[in-house]
């Protein structure tokens, strides 16, 4: 049971109620069967927007909506603020296993898997659902509801309209992208915080890059938790933020409890949380960071959507990360605009300003729904030697399938430095790493069209190499990189083709 009493509904700036219009006039002018995509910064409102959006689709069409969330929270925050507003909804939550009235509701908010469940028992499981709304629409797990609702329409809302897996792009299954204001806009107009932004140089050798593209937790908590960086973090810290409400993002959670002993140590005043927490101590440690003024929070993974605590001074990324949405997820936990508050500090320590650009900077969201492997890899190349100083990580099923030991032990970049210092060209680089690959290959394929389907499980490696050795010389163009690759590839399959086909 929602409670609601206390809840006022929060009225539409014009801002606000320009895009609830557009939005609208979108969905009836294309009909049935389209699928809209709406960015908007965090803090932009997006509960309110995609709430009001919903009452006037009820009205207008008298069919129902669903609401998708991943979090308990947000079903709870956009349940009060549909009912503040007139729209009698019900959650769906784990207790839920049947609805017997649902004549009564115009809207359900429902956490993914949960529907996903009821669904797969019972397909009309809520039935004249007109219109599905996707909050946090860049992650994945959405996917698998959208099958039920085909004849209806599909609206989500998302900060950053990149898919959290760039395998499955956004543009897939939306067939428009609606951009709302930018942070700067946002900022000039009052409705944000501006970020003041302190940036330190670390060195984040030792890093490894995971399945999903983002540095390892193991690996940040290697180069987190050692003395140097909890030093760093203590220094930036005393330099930019004694006294404020502070937020930490960590990686991992030996990191956070490091970070916590640290500061503890120095006598501030820290409390440490993750997902491990109990719902009553995470609300018990979120309520003294709310009433405590130099409160600071070194979290992990738990804070970045769902979480609003406008009084938060002070952003600490004591992390690295490639993923975009990420950073502007954590940032965005501080740009909550109070009467007494026209910016926030964000202390960077993992590259990541110079890996993305400044919060506040222009993108081309456009560009980024329409080409997503395009943007995002200009944004992880450019002017950022960071993949020196991170290695590939390889899957699990892959290090069932052979050796990757031998791989990791093979260093292009080293390799190519030793080529011109003993005389020799540095394309043998490319020779010596092509028959590392080869044996690597040849020795765990059983024949050559198990070797090909290993050599299918290595591009991404492949690819990986040969950018370092890109790198490594001076004259090197995405179109030479793709030359590379295309003719590297076709001889190492040249190579097995010749030892393995007559076995």
């Amino acid at each position: 049971m929602i409670d609601t009493e206390l809840y006022e509904a929060k009225t539409l700036y014009p801002f606000q109620a320009k895009t609830v219009h557009s939005i609208v006039e979108e969905l009836e002018k294309n009909g049935k069967n389209f699928n809209l995509l709406f960015q908007l910064p965090t803090g932009g409102g997006k509960t309110v927007i995609f709430s009001e959006i919903a009452k006037k689709f009820i009205e207008k069409t008298n069919e129902k909506v669903l609401i998708l969330t991943h979090r308990i929270e947000l079903s709870v925050q956009t349940s009060k603020q549909l009912h503040a507003i007139g729209v009698n909804n019900k959650v769906i939550n784990s207790d839920v296993k049947k609805i017997d009235n649902q004549d009564e509701f115009n809207c359900f908010i429902a956490m993914v898997e949960t529907l996903n469940n009821r669904l797969n028992e019972d397909e009309n499981f809520i039935e004249n659902v007109g219109l599905v709304i996707v909050d946090e629409a860049h992650y994945n797990s959405f996917r698998k509801i959208f099958q039920f609702y085909e004849g209806g329409n599909i609206l989500g809302v998302t900060a950053t309209p990149l898919s959290s897996n760039k395998a499955l792009p956004l543009n897939d299954n939306y067939n428009k992208l609606i951009v709302g204001e930018s942070i700067s806009s946002l900022i000039e107009s009052g409705y944000l915080a501006d970020a003041e932004t302190y940036t330190y140089d670390v060195n984040l050798h030792g890093l490894k890059i995971g399945s999903n593209g983002d540095f390892t937790v193991s690996s940040s908590d290697q180069v987190y938790g050692n003395f140097f960086m909890q030093e760093k973090l203590l220094f930036a810290y005393e330099e930019v933020a004694v006294g404020n409400k502070t937020l930490i993002f960590n990686s991992g959670i030996d990191t956070s409890l490091r970070v916590e002993e640290t500061f503890k140590k120095r006598g501030y005043n820290i409390r440490h949380l993750d997902s491990t927490f109990s719902d009553k101590d995470r609300k018990d440690v979120l309520r003294w960071f709310k009433t405590s003024p130099d409160a600071i929070l070194s979290s992990v993974g738990i804070l970045t959507t769902g979480f609003d605590e406008p009084t938060v001074q002070t952003i600490i990324l004591n992390r690295a990360t490639r993923s975009l949405t990420l950073y502007h997820q954590m940032i965005g936990r501080g740009s909550r605009k109070l009467p007494n508050k026209d910016q926030f500090k964000l202390i960077d320590l993992g590259n990541n300003v110079r890996r993305f650009g400044f919060w506040q900077d222009y993108l081309n969201w456009q560009d980024a729904f329409r080409f997503p492997d395009r943007f995002l890899e200009s944004r992880l190349t450019e002017n950022d030697d960071l993949e020196f100083e991170v290695e590939f990580e390889f899957s699990k099923p892959m290090k069932e399938l052979m050796d990757t030991s031998v791989l990791d032990k093979f260093n292009i970049k080293q390799t190519y430095y030793n080529c011109l210092e003993n005389g020799i060209k540095g394309k043998e680089a490319v020779d010596l790493s092509m028959e590392n690959h080869f044996v690597i290959i040849r020795d765990a394929a059983t024949d050559f069209y198990h070797a090909l389907e290993l050599l299918n499980y290595l591009e991404e490696h492949i690819e990986y190499r040969l950018k370092h050795y890109t790198k490594c010389i001076s004259k090197s163009t995405p179109n030479y990189l793709k030359y590379l690759i295309e003719t590297y590839t076709r001889q190492l399959r040249q190579k097995l083709r010749e030892v393995l086909e007559d076995e």
